[in-house]
């Protein structure tokens, strides 16, 4: 399976002097921000930033200073100048999106934005 249909709901934008990796889609694991609606979560784009942060942080540290984020209410965005590096952040993310038990425990350490 190629690299976009891999990451799918999120999408890969590749700009003149960087990349980014987006989601609009944010119906995608709403159950995940629901777990802390009581806390003010709802599942943006800010939402989905914090939850990137954390994964960042203690899955792939060594891309802190490569990797950055820049969401929006409506949209998530990660993005870097350094396109293999924002691959390996995509991979790695969308995987753990899909490891329910993993990403509700990221979640767990999430600070509302």
């Amino acid at each position: 399976m190629n690299f976009e249909e891999t990451i799918k709901p999120f999408f890969w934008v590749e700009h003149e002097k960087s990349t980014s990796l987006c989601l609009s889609n944010l119906n995608y694991k709403a159950e995940i921000f629901d777990s802390r609606a009581d806390e003010g979560f709802i599942g943006n784009g800010y939402d989905w930033g914090s939850l990137a942060l954390v994964f960042l942080e203690e899955k792939m540290p060594d891309l802190i200073d490569t990797v950055k984020f820049d969401p929006e209410a409506d949209m998530f965005c990660a993005y870097s100048s350094d396109s293999e590096a924002l691959k390996k952040f995509a991979l790695s993310f969308k995987e753990a999106c899909e490891n329910t038990e993993l990403i509700s425990e990221l979640f767990s350490r999430a600070k509302l934005d």
